[in-house]
């Protein structure tokens, strides 16, 4: 039986929270208006107290990653911010950790390669509406975040098999490469965090993660 809403009570919303609040930290510049009231929110936590509420990660390690986010944060989403995640996501030039899950498990490392358009076809058949622009590939991990936030709150029997088959198998190697590519604390933090958290929700739904073969 597919599991519903009810049945899935006690982790729903602590997904939902996750997706959106970690979602647009990697879907947008943080000169984007649309998420300036989301660094000020983070810029102003308490670290601890904010650690130990975290849903569903490791709550030590959602206080480590969160005091570095901080600490990142002490000047607001300053320029040095800004360049930062366009050197690691964006460009121009080569991305220091590209966020599209086809790059590292395509043996051509392209985005639209063979995980994109796995993704895009479970997404079809399930009835999912993709978000975000069209130009811009369904497997960037922050639109994926925010997919898992929208399935948990919408679609929660489509939850288990999208983190499984397609959000979790790619993320935590990429999630290691931000952390090793990043002089940032911000991102070093915002890699830590989103990899306890999504750590937490594979083990709260009990799932086994089969790893891809990586090419990057």
């Amino acid at each position: 039986m597919e599991p519903t809403c009810a049945d899935l009570a006690d982790i729903c919303e602590g997904v939902a929270f996750i997706g959106e609040t970690l979602g647009p930290l990697f879907a947008h510049d943080p000169a984007d208006e649309e998420v300036a009231g989301l660094y000020d929110a983070l810029a102003a936590l308490d670290p601890a107290a904010a650690g130990e509420e975290w849903p569903l990660g490791d709550a030590a390690g959602a206080t480590r990653a969160l005091a570095e986010m901080a600490r990142g944060l002490a000047d607001g989403a300053n320029d040095a911010l800004v360049w930062e995640y366009r050197r690691l996501f964006v460009g121009p030039g080569p991305k220091a950790a590209p966020p599209w899950g086809s790059v590292y498990t395509d043996r051509d490392g392209v985005v639209f390669g063979a995980a994109t358009l796995a993704l895009r076809q479970w997404m079809r058949e399930s009835g999912v509406e993709r978000g975000g622009a069209e130009s811009e590939p369904e497997d960037h991990v922050g639109t994926m975040l925010l997919l898992m936030a929208w399935l948990a709150r919408h679609r929660p029997e489509l939850l288990d098999a999208f983190l499984a088959d397609h959000l979790l198998p790619w993320t935590p190697h990429f999630l290691g490469i931000v952390e090793a590519a990043s002089d940032h604390p911000f991102y070093r933090g915002l890699a830590a965090l989103t990899r306890t958290s999504l750590e937490g929700v594979r083990a709260a739904r009990g799932l086994a993660v089969e790893e891809p073969r990586f090419y990057r």
